[in-house]
């Protein structure tokens, strides 16, 4: 065991749908302008081009039912409904044929993001760090293992709502690039390992939150994940 100058950080985790057992993070990659209707909104091609990647700090994640702070430095704050694939078996340019069999499970996430300081990087051309890897920004709902579930249905609704109201409404088959596809491209980049999550993308509707504001992401069949600003 390393003498370690200082205590060394709590490992980041996720909570599992029916065990005490928590998942360990590693890293969180996230899918930029996965949906068209989403690409649109944003300004941008919705075209198929390659899939793009950020990513969060793992302590990032926070759990259903987290009440969370109004972030520091934003007063543009937003929410971005995802379907969350956890990784448990690693690998190299893995095929997109054989993709699925390394996820663990899946969740419901929320990409929250401080929406000015994404539009200053855009404008200035510089990293979204600050946008998209803040404290609290990954709110995850409990994991479903597909060894006892299954995956998803290609059809299945990704809602989020905010004090009650549907703000975004699509089902998974939207996506630009389905997971497959979406590990086949990340796993050609980096060697994905067991506790990486990534966040695949969010449709159309994303929007401000402000404090008091309860968010509730949805995706059918897997779960969801409750976020309270205060």
């Amino acid at each position: 065991m390393p003498d370690f100058a200082i205590s060394p950080p709590a490992v980041p985790s996720v909570a599992i749908a029916g065990s005490t057992a928590r998942f360990p993070v590693r890293r969180i990659f996230c899918v930029g302008r996965n949906y068209a209707d989403h690409a649109r909104e944003m300004g941008a091609d919705p075209n198929r081009e390659p899939p793009f990647f950020f990513t969060k700090p793992g302590d990032t994640v926070i759990d259903d039912g987290a009440a969370l702070a109004y972030p520091l430095a934003t007063t543009n704050l937003h929410y971005e409904a995802e379907l969350v694939a956890a990784i448990g078996t690693g690998g190299v340019e893995i095929p997109a044929d054989r993709a699925l069999a390394h996820v663990w499970g899946y969740a419901a996430g929320n990409d929250l993001t401080r929406r000015n300081l994404q539009a200053e990087a855009k404008q200035m051309r510089r990293p979204w760090d600050m946008a998209k890897g803040f404290d609290n920004s990954a709110p995850c709902g409990p994991l479903l293992p597909v060894a006892e579930h299954g995956h998803p249905d290609p059809g299945a609704r990704l809602t989020c709502s905010v004090n009650g109201q549907v703000v975004q409404d699509t089902t998974l088959d939207q996506m630009i690039w389905p997971l497959p596809d979406i590990i086949a491209f990340l796993s050609a980049q980096v060697e994905l390992l067991p506790g990486d999550l990534i966040y695949t993308g969010t449709p159309a509707g994303v929007g401000a939150l402000t404090a008091g504001d309860v968010c509730v992401v949805t995706v059918e069949g897997v779960g969801q994940v409750t976020t309270t600003i205060t």
